[in-house]
C-alpha cells in the first residue's frame, strides 16, 4: 500500500483541502508503516509535491518518493528543469522513483530517456518509471532502458491491462503501481446506485456518457456495474471483512503488481484502508470475485483508458 498524495493538491479536481491535514495524513501513513508516497508536478502545479515535502522535513530517510514529469515537458531540457523544481518543491535532493507520467506524441521517447538517465546518473533519481504506457508504449520504452514500474489504472471494476499489458508487464519485470484500486469510490460501497455519484467522478466509461461531464461517447454499464458490486460485497460479507479491503487485497494480490495507491484526504481516511493489509484472500475467493467482475471486464474490453474514446494507450 502506498499514499496517492494527488489530493492533497486540492484546487478543481479535489476541492479545498487544508494542508495540515494533508501533513497529518502523511505522518499517519508512516506511523502505520506506509513509506512510499506518490505525487507529480501537474497536481496543481506542484502544490501536491511541495505539501508532501513539508510532510517529510526531517523524514526523508524513512519515504520512498515517487514523481512524475508532465507530458508537455518531456523535451531534454524540460526534463531536468521540471525534475530540478520537484527536487525543491519536495525540499529534497533525490527522487526514488521519476515517472514520466504520460507519453508525448511529439517529443521522441529517446530523447526523453537520454535525459532521464543523466538525472539518474547525476544522482538526483534513482530509479526511471513510466505511468499510462501502453503496450506499444510500453515495449518501446522496455527497448530503450530499465523501467521499473508503470503506473495504470487497475481494479475489480477495472481491470483491461489484464488483457495485453500485465502480461507485457510481467515479461519485461516492470513493476506495476495500481492507481483508483478503489475505482473512484464505487469499491467502498458509498453509493447505493449510479444516480448518487457526482458528476465529476461519473466520467468513466462504467457510466453513459449523457452525464454531465463524460466525454467517452460510450452506453456505460451503470446497471451491470452496481449488480456486481452487490456480488462483491456479498463475498466480502461472508469473508468478514469490508468491500473496500477485500478490493484492495485482491488488487495487491494480483500477479506483476508491486503496490497499489490509496489516496486518503485525511488520517481518518487513511486508517479506514488499514485493514486491508491483513487480508490474504484463497484460491476460492479470487476465483469468485474473478467470476462476479468477469462481465464488466468484458464489457470494457482491452481499451484501458477509463475516461476516453478512442483510448490515449497505445
Amino acid at each position: 500500500m502506498a499514499l496517492g498524495c494527488w489530493p492533497f493538491a486540492g484546487g478543481t479536481v479535489w476541492g479545498e483541502q487544508d494542508d495540515d491535514v494533508s501533513i497529518a495524513t502523511v505522518h499517519a501513513a508512516l506511523d502505520a508503516g506506509i513509506t512510499t508516497f506518490d505525487t507529480a508536478e501537474g497536481y496543481e502545479a506542484g502544490h501536491s509535491e511541495r505539501v508532501l515535502g513539508r510532510a517529510l522535513a526531517g523524514q526523508r530517510h524513512r519515504a520512498v518518493i515517487a514523481s512524475k514529469v508532465s507530458p508537455n515537458h518531456l523535451a531534454p531540457e524540460q526534463v531536468a528543469a521540471s525534475c530540478e523544481e520537484t527536487l525543491r518543491n519536495l525540499e529534497t535532493d533525490y527522487l526514488d522513483v521519476y515517472m514520466i507520467h504520460w507519453p508525448s506524441r511529439t517529443i521522441p521517447l529517446a530523447e526523453s530517456v537520454g535525459a532521464l538517465e543523466r538525472l539518474r546518473a547525476a544522482g538526483k533519481v534513482r530509479t526511471i518509471g513510466v505511468s499510462n504506457f501502453g503496450p506499444g508504449d510500453l515495449a518501446d520504452m522496455t527497448a530503450l532502458t530499465e523501467c521499473a514500474c508503470d503506473q495504470l489504472p487497475y481494479s475489480l471494476l477495472w481491470r483491461a491491462i489484464e488483457h495485453e499489458i500485465r502480461p507485457l508487464c510481467e515479461r519485461e519485470e516492470v513493476g506495476i503501481i495500481c492507481y483508483s484500486p478503489l475505482a473512484q469510490g464505487l469499491l467502498t460501497g458509498r453509493y447505493g446506485s449510479a444516480a448518487e455519484v457526482p458528476d465529476g467522478l461519473a466520467r468513466t466509461r462504467h457510466y453513459s456518457s449523457e452525464r454531465a461531464v463524460a466525454k467517452h461517447g460510450e452506453a456505460g454499464c451503470e446497471e451491470l456495474v452496481f449488480d456486481t458490486l452487490a456480488s462483491v460485497e456479498s463475498v466480502a460479507r461472508e469473508l468478514g471483512t469490508t468491500m473496500a479491503a477485500l478490493s484492495l487485497a485482491w488488487v495487491g494480490q494480483q500477479p506483476g503488481v508491486a503496490t497499489y495507491l490509496v489516496g486518503a484526504r485525511s488520517p481518518e481516511e487513511l486508517r479506514r484502508n488499514l485493514p486491508a493489509l491483513d487480508v490474504r484472500l484463497a484460491e476460492d475467493a479470487l476465483m469468485r470475485l474473478d467470476a462476479a467482475t468477469a462481465a464488466v471486464k468484458e464489457h470494457i474490453g482491452v481499451n484501458v483508458d477509463p475516461w476516453n474514446v478512442p483510448s490515449r494507450y497505445r
